[in-house]
């Protein structure tokens, strides 16, 4: 029988740390002999993320049934020790060597797990339909809040929380050090926790580090003090999970191919340049987001920065469980004027080209650069009109992170590098749909809410 979510128990004004409380906190390190593996290198696509935020994600679950919550926390752990063993990289800290380089040294040290409750909420407090995530909430389920990647030279690169629910539904949250790992890496080693949760075996990570070659560039950081995030974290933001149907997104995938709905379900129509369906989506998500920021001007240039996996781009390939970051980001740019006149086919086209170009070639001129001038990500809006699309639809959120009692019932993220213009990408559950975790300036998500065309295309989750 499917969970049914019970109404809400509690209003969300309180102050998280009234209703989220740790009840402990515990080292955990890996299961077995020290690591072999030695000090892993920052790549060029690593250390560029030491001023973004840890990477927050987590999964809300139906009630372990017949499970105490002292055997869920044993669990949990011990699974979670056999799963540093394997990804040694997590249990280690970050080390500045005396050329300034900056490795992952794999010392066992471990990562912190939090077992919390809140008995006065429900996963409708959190999951209620057509209303702002309640992100003082959310952000109370994950540890480590706005602690910065460079920061994991004398804090833990990973840090795990368990929070149990009055309605008995819980939440796992985890932290990971950004210059560690990238989305597929977090959500790989996500998927091997629930494996050995449940006694399977889960897919090796590959901790190579020679895809881009013996790389000499190094950041180097005056006096040991690290950087900074790239955006004003106080800023006032509304968040929104906004739901597109399996069916609402082929319906925008024909518009900006000009194809009738029959042409997109024949594999015989389809060719190379085809628009896909995530780009029809992300070009209709610029488009309504730059109509709803009415201060633009009609001149003004607005962006559509995508998360680019380098894995499969680059030639030779590097495996698709290389455990690191191999993200770079693939921008298309066009005035407010161009967006409003041209369409969705006009801003599709654009998003396709710019990904269609980001081959091996791309992909290394983009090292070369930064080889050439060595910096942090530059995550932010400074212009106010730039949309950037983080995550993925593709990640196994839902698929593989059984625990042993049921599959996740949604995905939420906490309060790590947002602003105005970031968005994230999830799968939706099981059924062909997206979800976008949607943040803006509040009279943007206001003007959002409002604009016909971009809400027909938005629908309740099944």
């Amino acid at each position: 029988m499917a969970y049914q979510m019970p109404s809400a128990m509690a209003t969300l004004d309180a102050p998280p740390a009234s209703v989220i409380k740790v009840l402990s906190r515990q080292a955990v390190r890996p299961d077995g002999p020290p690591s072999a593996i030695g000090d892993l290198t920052l790549s060029v696509s690593d250390l560029p993320m030491l001023s973004c935020h840890y990477i927050q994600k987590g999964l809300f679950f139906p009630p372990p049934e017949d499970v105490p919550t002292a055997s869920l926390v044993s669990l949990l752990v011990s699974s979670l020790s056999r799963a540093l063993a394997i990804f040694p990289a997590l249990a280690g800290r970050l080390v500045t060597l005396p050329d300034d380089r900056i490795v992952v040294r794999c010392t066992d040290a471990g990562v912190d797990f939090h077992h919390a409750v809140a008995p006065a909420l429900s996963l409708d407090d959190f999951l209620a339909p057509d209303t702002d995530v309640p992100a003082k909430l959310t952000n109370g389920l994950f540890p480590m809040d706005r602690t910065v990647s460079y920061d994991g030279h004398h804090r833990p690169l990973a840090s795990f929380q368990l929070t149990v629910l009055g309605d008995s539904a819980v939440f796992i949250g985890v932290a990971a050090n950004h210059a560690v790992v990238d989305g597929t890496s977090f959500w790989h080693f996500f998927n091997s926790w629930a494996d050995l949760c449940r006694s399977a075996s889960p897919k090796l990570p590959d901790f190579r580090r020679s895809f881009f070659g013996e790389s000499t560039a190094v950041l180097r950081f005056a006096g040991g003090v690290g950087p900074a995030v790239t955006f004003d974290p106080d800023a006032t933001i509304r968040e929104r999970i906004f739901h597109f149907s399996h069916d609402a997104i082929r319906k925008l995938k024909a518009r900006a191919n000009r194809q009738s709905s029959a042409d997109t379900k024949n594999p015989e129509m389809r060719d190379e340049n085809e628009i896909s369906s995530f780009q029809s989506l992300c070009a209709h998500i610029w488009i309504s987001t730059t109509r709803a920021r009415r201060q633009l001007a009609a001149g003004a240039t607005t962006t559509m920065r995508l998360a680019v996996n380098c894995r499969h781009r680059l030639r030779p390939a590097i495996s698709p469980a290389y455990f690191g970051n191999a993200i770079q980001s693939a921008a298309a740019t066009a005035t407010v004027e161009e967006l409003a006149s041209n369409g969705l086919r006009w801003a599709a086209a654009k998003l396709n080209t710019s990904l269609a170009a980001y081959d091996d070639g791309a992909v290394r001129r983009a090292v070369a650069e930064w080889q050439a001038a060595p910096r942090c990500f530059l995550l932010g809006n400074p212009g106010g009109a730039v949309v950037t699309m983080g995550s993925s639809h593709r990640f196994p959120m839902y698929e593989g992170n059984d625990f042993g009692w049921g599959r996740p019932l949604a995905v939420r993220s906490g309060g790590a590098n947002k602003f105005d213009g970031k968005m994230s990408a999830f799968p939706g559950r099981g059924d062909g749909s997206v979800d976008i975790e949607v943040c803006l300036a509040p009279d943007t998500m206001a003007a959002l809410l409002s604009d016909d065309e971009f809400m027909q295309c938005v629908s309740h989750p099944l």
